[in-house]
């Protein structure tokens, strides 16, 4: 796409925006699904590896890399609740895609949008195959930045229409109703979460605080629902009841990361789980039968920003929305890279 060596694609924040609105949000997130899908099935061509993580009482800067072979690729991405009454997001990231050939990027791009609408993507690819049949409403338990996106991706690969929403800050359901009006939800806001999963099919909870939390209790989860459970991310975060685990048939990403950082910290490091790409590439059965109560433990793996690089760098050349970023050093003799520095003294 650039023959120039020095040259590497970047996409922006603006340029992501761009992009997402011209494909638009439903089909970027069916999309990209299907890619992180694709990926899934050809598991095995992955390097694999729980994410390199540097925990701080502040928050938590943290690389995913991975690798099929033919492409390497790397997210940076940092968890800060605190960041929020700073006016800064929580969660920020980057991304790179580079040639294992000859280990020349490919690709740089912003990743907070992208990691939003690829969690979101995962969320509701993980329910195609784990919800119950026909499932159209949801409970959406914590309503901030991610919101919005877990409840389009959810629409668009379920068919979800129907939302009860509940955040401990009111103002936050509130943005969320907003920005979601007109767009084919009957939302409704609730003053408890108690009250936000009565009568759903699928409880999502999607909070942020770096803690040991309880946002579901054992007595609220019943028979036959899907459990997408994201907010737990990290070594002490946790959002569910342990009892609630010891009651589901729970699927993973990649099991040392989770084990580490997701639902089942909480658990022993031998308790059964299933890992997703079983089910996806058909292996293994998700839901078996009504009553089963399946979770998605949900912590985010490399494989899924690989994805969603892939995705974006696949639509560079259709609609031009990058920059042309001076990245790498090129000098005219591949040993002579003091004499390009010389020619650019003389040059001034």
């Amino acid at each position: 796409m650039i023959p120039n060596l020095n040259i590497v694609p970047f996409v922006s924040v603006d340029h992501m925006m761009k992009l997402v609105l011209k494909i638009g949000v439903e089909r970027f997130l069916v999309e990209l699904a299907g890619y992180i899908e694709d990926d899934f099935r050809r598991w095995d061509l992955f390097d694999k590896t729980p994410r390199v993580a540097s925990h701080s009482a502040e928050g938590v800067i943290e690389l995913m890399p991975t690798s099929d072979g033919e492409v390497y690729g790397f997210k940076y991405v940092n968890g800060h609740p605190k960041n929020m009454r700073e006016g800064r997001q929580t969660v920020t990231a980057f991304g790179m895609l580079a040639d294992v050939h000859n280990g020349y990027p490919v690709l740089l791009s912003e990743m907070t949008i992208l990691t939003a609408l690829r969690t979101a993507a995962m969320s509701a690819l993980a329910a195609k195959h784990l919800a119950p049949a026909g499932s159209r409403s949801m409970a959406l338990i914590g309503n901030g930045a991610q919101a919005e996106f877990q409840a389009l991706a959810f629409k668009a690969l379920l068919g979800i229409d129907t939302l009860r929403l509940y955040d401990i800050d009111r103002s936050a359901t509130e943005k969320c109703i907003r920005n979601l009006a007109g767009l084919g939800f009957d939302m409704t806001a609730c003053t408890t979460a108690q009250e936000a999963v009565e009568g759903a099919d699928i409880i999502t909870t999607v909070t942020a605080d770096k803690q040991y939390a309880t946002i579901l209790t054992d007595n609220m989860v019943g028979s036959g629902v899907h459990i997408n459970a994201v907010g737990g991310d990290c070594p002490g975060k946790t959002e569910l009841h342990r009892d609630i685990l010891l009651r589901s048939d729970i699927f993973v990403e990649y099991p040392p990361q989770t084990r580490i950082e997701g639902e089942i910290q909480q658990l022993a490091p031998d308790h059964e789980v299933t890992e997703l790409w079983q089910v996806i590439s058909g292996a293994v059965k998700g839901r078996r039968d009504t009553g089963q109560i399946t979770l998605f433990d949900s912590v985010g793996f490399a494989i899924e920003d690989f994805s969603a690089l892939r995705y974006v760098r696949d639509q560079l050349k259709s609609t031009g929305l990058y920059q042309e970023l001076d990245m790498l050093a090129d000098p005219d003799e591949p040993r002579d890279l003091f004499g390009m520095l010389l020619r650019a003294a003389r040059q001034d």
